[in-house]
């Protein structure tokens, strides 16, 4: 059953701009918490613990930063293990932002950051961003269903929740009225200091053409910048492996 009061979101807004857990979420089991993140299932049990480094190649060099792919693997996991730390200390803490290519384990590292800080009772919500894109488009729709959550209802869920992550944030094409809508999201969060965790396959010297430089330099004052590089499709080595079983 859908919660009268936040439509499922897991966050109501008081005095019309403080975000607090609903009394759903508060006395929800940690199924429930779940739920409400969003994750994508095949996301749900990975951790940072199940981390697989073999896919990082020790003699495979990126030529930006001199680093083998193993290397920055480790430097980006050692960053996550070190957010989920400062973000139960303090949830106003700085956000990650993750860059690499498809399938270097942006989306991984990210989700294993909510599921661990899900585990420890925080809120988080994953989105992906072309979903949330075309989630607000259909509420434009004349004839989308009443209980459809509206466009001010989405943003604000993405605005407010405590961690946000914010999926696959790439190399689209993005009319200003996108640009316009992500924007809105980064800046709010800056402003109150929410954190919020970033994958992109865009470089981070080519974000500004894609999203202007109004949201990279709020994307770049609020997230550390990691890299992530692989000679594979770690996705689709996965899948061959997994196969192999059978």
């Amino acid at each position: 059953m859908t919660c009268e009061f936040c439509g499922d979101r897991g966050i109501v807004i008081l005095n019309g701009e403080v975000a607090a857990p609903c009394s759903c979420v508060k006395q929800s089991s940690l199924k429930n918490l779940f739920r409400h993140a969003n994750l994508p299932e095949n996301f749900i049990n990975c951790s940072l613990e199940k981390f697989n480094f073999k896919y990082y190649a020790k003699n495979f060099t990126d030529p930006e930063t001199g680093l083998s792919s193993l290397e920055l693997a480790k430097i980006a996991h050692k960053a996550a293990g070190g957010f989920i730390k400062r973000f139960l200390k303090d949830p106003k803490t700085d956000g990650l932002l993750f860059t690499g290519k498809v399938g270097s384990g942006k989306t991984y590292l990210a989700c294993s950051i909510a599921n661990a800080l899900i585990k420890h009772g925080r809120l988080a919500l994953f989105i992906e961003v072309s979903d949330l894109l075309d989630r607000i488009r259909s509420t434009y729709d004349p004839g989308r269903s009443p209980d459809q959550l509206s466009e001010f209802q989405l943003l604000d869920t993405a605005r407010q929740a405590p961690l946000l992550v914010l999926d696959d944030l790439g190399a689209h094409n993005y009319t200003e009225w996108t640009k316009n809508k992500i924007y809105s999201i980064i800046n709010y969060r800056l402003n109150q200091r929410l954190p919020v965790i970033v994958t992109t396959n865009i470089k981070l010297d080519e974000i500004t053409e894609y999203l202007g430089e109004r949201t990279t330099s709020r994307l770049l004052e609020m997230c550390s910048p990691y890299r992530l590089t692989v000679d594979i499709d770690i996705r689709a080595v996965r899948r061959k492996e997994k196969d192999l079983k059978y």
